[in-house]
């Protein structure tokens, strides 16, 4: 090969200069990002940038022609100069909302937080921490950041010599504190330092962005005890000193108010002047938001009231109760119900008119303003003069029409006001007046559990009153107390109970429950570990006391103040109660008729009983019974006495299995027990009924033997073989006559 061949040759093998690049179509300059030239690189990211800073539309348009996916693989590329021009073109676009949606899906957090390393410069930090701020903002994002050791290095960005590092560190750190978690972490990574110096910032932004997030890490108290640690009161004193900083007094009260909700905080900010500060907050004009966080802070330090009392705390908020502010007014109810949990406040509150003017507020048309206003009533009213308060300017009123209100919280603080309040007579009968019981009927139909235990304590306490239990039966309140013995909440259910005992004490209402089914959910109730309560058995005598006939028919027995009146019926054994109990509905003209033959009876038994001894009485009554069912009757001949002839031919004859008890001529111990115990009662006499074994029964009696025994004894009527013999209970007389 000659000299000139060979020099064409090494020509060839030598690169070209560099070509410019000139192009003003997006998707051209996309292309080039798949290139291998770091020059071109360098040149494509660096025209992405300038592109996407633009605006918005440049953004998407660089999305759409599919920008994203090599943009994430460059900003880990080995030159410099190409991975910062890629973070900045990255950074730039993923503050456009559907960038960062497509982001979320190309996993690069891992990515993003690499590089956050003291290794890279700062515009690579600036536009890596821009974009994981955009993206924290989601809460899967947020995860990921968190599980990827993201907190750490941005922790460290926080000392940043650069403003816009700060603050997009700052960004994301508020992003993930949201999370108790992070909260945790931050405080753990040592993070409150360099949050605290951050206060000194001269970039208004960066000291709100600082306050937003020592909100949150306030609520945790390993980091509020840090916090107080490196001197954070102090620095916000002097914030709220300055009124150059006024922008920032409202952020920093409410930092405050979290810090004050333990007795030792709050001692040390009174001695450093802290809570004087707060003070003049409160007392000097200034805006309403301003206003409203430091009374958030009277609020959060009402655990020291007496402290609270001695700065005349009381006397401020009775004030701001009438500011034309109804985020104030809310505030201060909040912090007049916090000082009302003590005797002393309870006192000024109502002295200085504080309670009326509560009251006032359940008129205002803010849902918030009387949820707040209700509570702090319901907190004021555990004081029977404070309750009286309420009574006498009408606040009753204004709390039973709450009883319908859309807010949850308003109608729990209202009932509870209520219920309060009805344990004076006198201002429950004036509640009663006011339609309470028809109001109470709505929240007993709530899932709201604590609507539904206040609203079923103020029933309880109203249905001490008859009236006003005639009220609740008539406005259709018994079907939703009785579905509430369903509840699997205990407490509930135990109160359902309570009022099932208060409703219960009349016949009617009881009746009525019986046939909603009362008695076999108290059965259920009773019969299990986990729901039955101190109250379910009360609810279940309650209920039986007023169906004496289902008492009889349940458990076998009437004890001597179970007075049976017109209506009872023995159905025998539970198993024949319902059966029995429809036809002696169907039956009910028979009463009617035959109580003749039992007024007579009666009359008779006044007359020739009443005159005599006590043990004569029961005696004579017992002959009376005998004679009346056929006299007595040998033992040994008890199989021949035609009892059931006669009961059967009384049933033809009725055409009904429920028959009379004064029609009976004819009968052995279960029918005379019964006519022995209907006597005994409506003439004043004392005994009990109990069933025995194939449904005979017998009645006991207590008597004392002589004026001078110190006890009585109990004894068996035998009614039947020596009528008017009284056996002594558990001798061998009165056993054989129980088990006949």
């Amino acid at each position: 090969m000659g000299k000139k061949g060979k020099k064409e040759m090494e020509t060839s093998k030598e690169t070209f200069d560099p070509l410019p690049v000139e192009t003003k179509a997006p998707a051209t300059v996309v292309l080039l990002l798949n290139s291998q030239e770091e020059d071109v690189l360098v040149k494509a990211c660096e025209a992405i940038y300038t592109f996407a800073e633009k605006g918005n539309e440049n953004k998407v348009s660089l999305f759409e022609v599919g920008a994203l996916e090599p943009l994430c693989k460059i900003i880990s590329h080995s030159n410099n100069l190409v991975r910062r021009n890629a973070i900045m073109a990255l950074g730039s676009m993923s503050t456009n909302g559907e960038v960062k949606n497509a982001l979320k899906k190309l996993d690069v957090i891992p990515s993003l937080i690499e590089k956050l390393s003291n290794e890279e410069d700062v515009v690579v930090h600036e536009f890596s921490t821009l974009c994981l701020a955009s993206l924290s903002v989601d809460y899967v994002s947020m995860a990921q950041i968190f599980e990827s050791n993201g907190l750490p290095p941005v922790i460290q960005l926080l000392s940043s010599s650069d403003p816009d590092v700060q603050k997009n560190s700052l960004e994301i750190i508020f992003n993930l504190v949201q999370d108790y978690k992070s909260r945790q972490a931050v405080h753990e990574f040592g993070g409150m330092v360099p949050l605290l110096e951050l206060l000194k910032s001269d970039f208004p932004v960066i000291q709100q962005l600082v306050l937003k997030v020592l909100q949150n890490l306030t609520m945790d108290l390993e980091t509020r005890n840090t916090f107080r640690q490196e001197q954070g009161f102090e620095k916000l004193l002097e914030i709220l000193s300055n009124q150059d900083f006024s922008d920032l007094h409202s952020d920093v009260l409410l930092i405050v108010a979290n810090c004050l909700c333990n007795s030792e905080t709050i001692h040390s900010l009174a001695e450093d002047g802290g809570l004087a500060k707060v003070m003049d907050f409160i007392l000097l004009p200034s805006v309403p938001e301003i206003h409203s966080n430091a009374i958030k802070c009277i609020s959060r330090s009402a655990q020291s009231c007496e402290l609270l009392h001695e700065h005349g705390v009381e006397k401020v908020l009775v004030e701001l109760l009438s500011v034309e502010n109804v985020d104030v007014n809310i505030s201060t109810c909040h912090a007049v119900a916090a000082m009302s949990l003590h005797q002393a406040s309870k006192d000024t509150f109502r002295d200085l008119g504080g309670v009326a003017k509560l009251v006032e507020s359940m008129s205002s048309e803010s849902l918030h303003l009387k949820e707040a206003a209700s509570a702090a009533l319901s907190n004021l009213t555990h004081d029977k003069n404070n309750s009286m308060t309420v009574f006498e300017v009408g606040g009753h009123t204004l709390l039973i029409k709450q009883l319908s209100c859309s807010c949850p919280k308003t109608v729990a603080n209202s009932a509870s006001t209520l219920c309060n309040m009805a344990e004076q007579v006198k201002i429950r009968r004036g509640i009663w007046s006011h339609g309470v019981m028809e109001a109470l009927v709505e929240p007993l139909k709530s899932t709201d559990s604590q609507i539904l235990l206040n609203s079923l304590q103020c029933l309880a306490l109203l249905a001490c009153d008859s009236e006003a239990r005639v009220e609740f039966q008539s406005a259709g309140g018994l079907p939703p107390l009785v579905d509430l013995l369903r509840s699997h909440h205990k407490d509930v259910l135990a109160r359902a109970c309570l009022a099932v005992v208060g409703i219960a004490i009349d016949e009617f209402p009881a009746v009525e429950m019986y046939k909603l089914g009362a008695l076999e959910l108290l059965e259920e109730i009773n019969l299990s570990v986990n729901r039955r309560n101190k109250f379910s058995k009360l609810a279940t005598t309650a209920l039986l006391k007023s169906n004496l006939s289902v008492k009889y028919s349940l458990t076998g027995h009437l004890a001597s103040t179970d007075i049976i009146t017109h209506g009872f019926y023995d159905a025998g054994k539970v198993g024949n109660f319902a059966k029995k109990k429809k036809e002696k509905e169907e039956n009910e003209p028979v009463n009617v008729v035959e109580d003749v033959h039992l007024q007579k009876l009666i009359k008779d038994a006044k007359e020739c009983i009443l005159p005599l001894n006590d043990k004569e009485q029961y005696v004579t009554l017992a002959r009376l019974v005998s004679d009346t069912m056929g006299g007595a009757v040998d033992q040994e001949k008890l199989h021949e006495f035609p009892w059931l002839l006669h009961l059967s031919e009384l049933k033809s004859h009725l055409q009904s299995n429920v028959v009379p008890i004064d029609l009976i001529k004819k009968a052995i111990y279960g029918e005379r027990a019964l006519l022995f115990k209907c006597l005994a009662d409506q003439i004043g006499l004392s005994c009990t009924l109990v069933r025995a074994e194939y449904n005979r029964a017998f009645n006991e009696i207590t008597l004392f033997d002589s004026p001078d025994s110190p006890l009585p004894r109990r004894y068996i009527v035998d009614l039947i073989h020596q009528p008017g013999t009284l056996l002594a209970l558990n001798t061998p007389l009165a056993l054989q006559y129980q088990s006949i």
